[in-house]
């Protein structure tokens, strides 16, 4: 249902509230079905444009994410730009005017918000949401220009891995149909030539700006999580307020959400704080509510669900949770309990995936089952009569052998042991094992070592130096109180599995840095710093130290708000367009997988692979439909595609020379899968030359072939 046109908008608001929208000299929109097309009306005191700056003080981002290329100039709305040098001086002036400010803009936003609220119509889109996605919001804007994108190039963006939210979008859209509420509105984009006329729609009820607003909310209530948790660990609402302004000052490290996301972990990551919120709790009190421990269960279900390696997280928690279980931490009743609970979620896990039996061969589960049988058979252990670190010993090398051999063990009999899992990546990086899919995998840079430069912008922002003089007091306090230090020894230890799990695989640091920014909170506590805040002022110290993080977690913000840039892949865009209107329905097509996904999201033709690579049966497709960057015979890749009944065949030239980094060009690759062939010359470059007698070349682009297998 379209809604209001944006004057119409105007004459109804009590009010001409600004546009938190950046000005846009790009592309025109108007009204859909208007006669004329309408200019949107500039801010007042348009900044001069200024070059994009390096982000998180230079180097990569985390996971991969890409470098920018130089942008096409575009103004910025001053309300959208807060100038750091200002926050930063109004931080070391008074102590709550940082904060201050940033409530105002909140306040503001929300005010906003209600403006645009006209009678019982509503027109709610992805940049009008409260709180703390107003960043995630601009920061995507910036980069995408995803307010003036088609439906279509919003598909095209949406390029690796998908989690699927239908349901809930159908839901909605048929309440608010229901009651006769508008959802969208749309207009016509007028784009630089020669490309046409698009239309563009935003509000909820466009599917790409659910999808999109799913995930900044869940991402913008993380962040509520992160307060809570913060304040609940330091015993003090300071300790939630350092761990967010952490977060914010190193987000660049933290998340690639605001770049990408479709990415399955922005589903999941937030669930895991909640988990971990939940997990705290119990770990800190007493008594056993048995709320707490359904509410474990339920985040467990919700942080495995979306994606694939999760599990292997929870199995560092556990990792971490059994080491203070052995040596009388944690009561055997309540860690029994919290055994049990993820058991259940296991379980869960493996009926509403439909018997997926990834769930039940993983090193979680089998750890989860040694755990619980060593608990049970503690008191046959205790009567063997062995000393107290024997007592240890014996039960630490059971649970390490039992859960490697359960693991091994459940994987044989339930036929699994193709499918590639995060425990397989890390023992890949570790042994210097490579073969085709492992290197499919550490290729990408997301899956490479941690950046050297990491750690030296942890310590920049101050995180690190805070968080390892938090690590050093906790152990140390640890010999003379254990139990007011439980949680805190939980956290620790789950701390130095993330520290590992990210060094290994660049991406994991989505776990590091957010939980680093959590521990950091403890610099508030009194229970490790009672000793100096009896002698200091504890306000003094710890606005000093934001004091001196805000330096560089400003500069590094406002290096995120300088990026500027337009999502724009003309070439996809001809190649959807021709597949659209010139092939049959039911034409099944093949290709990188990257590709396979925008094609079979915006086209609905069948496709013979995707993104879901973990899977046995999908990475054997993929090894056949890569073969064409290989240097295997025209026909017997021919063949094999034919096997597969594909129709067409999308040849990416890149794919035929780039390379990531040495040893990882596909070519490359292929000659450590297929050395029998390396005195061949590349299939690839003979099939852009001259692709007949065994296919034919039915479309060509700056960046796309398509060959019709004869």
């Amino acid at each position: 249902m379209v809604g209001q046109t944006r004057s119409k908008l105007k004459e109804a608001a009590p009010e001409p509230a600004r546009s938190s929208r950046c000005a846009q000299p790009r592309r025109r929109r108007r009204a859909t079905g208007a006669g004329e097309p309408e200019m949107e009306e500039p801010p007042a005191e348009a900044e001069k444009p200024q070059p994009p700056l390096p982000v998180g003080g230079g180097g990569n981002l985390p996971g991969g994410s890409r470098d920018y290329s130089p942008r096409r100039p575009r103004n910025l709305n001053p309300q959208n730009c807060m100038q750091m040098e200002v926050v930063a001086k109004t931080l070391l002036v008074g102590r709550f005017q940082f904060l201050s400010c940033l409530l105002e803009q909140l306040r503001d936003k929300v005010q906003q918000l209600r403006r645009r609220q006209v009678g019982s119509r509503t027109s709610v889109g992805i940049g009008e949401a409260p709180g703390p996605p107003i960043h995630l919001v601009t920061l995507f804007e910036n980069d995408r220009h995803f307010s003036h994108l088609s439906s279509l190039e919003r598909e095209m963006t949406f390029r690796t891995e998908m989690v699927i939210i239908a349901f809930w979008y159908r839901i909605f859209v048929g309440i608010m149909n229901l009651f006769g509420l508008e959802t969208k509105t749309c207009w016509n984009v007028t784009r630089v030539e020669p490309l046409n006329e698009v239309q563009s729609c935003e509000g909820l009820g466009d599917p790409a700006c659910f999808y999109v607003a799913v995930i900044f909310i869940l991402n913008g209530i993380m962040m509520g999580l992160f307060f809570i948790h913060g304040a609940y660990l330091s015993g003090t609402q300071l300790g939630g307020l350092i761990t967010v302004l952490c977060y914010f000052f190193n987000h660049g490290e933290a998340t690639r959400v605001m770049w990408t996301p479709p990415l399955r972990e922005s589903f999941s990551y937030p669930f895991l704080v909640l988990q971990m919120c939940i997990l705290t709790l119990i770990l800190r009190t007493s008594n056993n509510n048995r709320r707490h421990f359904i509410a474990l269960c339920l985040s467990n279900v919700a942080f495995m669900l979306p994606w694939q390696f999760a599990q292997f997280i929870l199995f560092t928690q556990i990792a971490s949770l059994f080491p203070m279980y052995v040596v009388g931490y944690i009561e055997p009743n309540k860690f029994q309990k919290i055994i049990y609970m993820n058991m259940v979620s296991v379980l869960l896990c493996f009926v509403l995936m439909f018997g997926n039996p990834m769930y039940l061969s993983s090193y979680y589960s089998s750890s989860l089952l040694m755990t619980l049988v060593i608990i049970l058979k503690r008191n046959k252990i205790q009567r063997l009569g062995v000393s107290e670190l024997n007592f240890w010993l014996i039960q630490g090398c059971a649970w390490l052998c039992g859960t490697i051999i359960l693991k091994f063990l459940t994987s044989k009999i339930l036929g699994v042991s193709d499918h590639i899992r995060l425990s397989d990546l890390i023992a890949a990086r570790i042994l210097r094992y490579t073969d085709f899919d492992t290197l499919i995998y550490t290729c990408a840079p997301e899956f490479d070592f941690m950046e050297k430069a990491t750690p030296l912008r942890y310590t920049k922002t101050l995180l690190l130096p805070v968080v390892m003089m938090i690590t050093y007091f906790i152990f140390k306090k640890t010999y003379r109180d254990i139990l007011c230090v439980l949680s805190l020894i939980f956290h620790t230890l789950q701390l130095l599995a993330f520290t590992v799990l990210a060094i290994l695989i660049m991406r994991l640091k989505l776990f590091l840095t957010p939980h680093m920014c959590v521990m950091a909170s403890l610099i508030c506590s009194r229970r490790l710093f009672g000793w100096l805040f009896c002698r200091v002022c504890f306000e003094n110290v710890i606005f000093g130290i934001l004091a001196v993080m805000s330096i560089q977690g400003c500069t590094n913000l406002h290096n995120q708000w300088s990026i500027i840039g337009e999502f724009n892949n003309l070439p996809q865009e001809e190649l959807i367009q021709w597949i659209k209107y010139n092939t049959r329905p039911d034409a099944v097509f093949a290709g990188a997988m990257p590709t396979m996904a925008s094609v079979k999201l915006s086209t609905l033709h069948p496709i013979v692979n995707h993104p879901h690579y973990e899977d046995a049966d999908l990475r054997a497709r993929t090894k056949i439909v890569y073969s064409t960057y290989s240097r295997k015979s025209a026909k017997e890749v021919r063949d094999k595609l034919l096997e597969l009944h594909v129709n067409y065949y999308v040849l990416e030239e890149a794919w035929c020379v780039v390379r990531t980094k040495p040893g990882c060009s596909m070519l490359e690759i292929w000659d450590v899968e297929d050395p029998s062939n390396t005195a061949n010359p590349p299939l690839c470059s003979i099939l852009l030359k001259d692709a007949r007698p065994y296919f034919t070349t039915v479309f060509q682009n700056s960046m796309y072939r398509v060959l019709k297998v004869n």
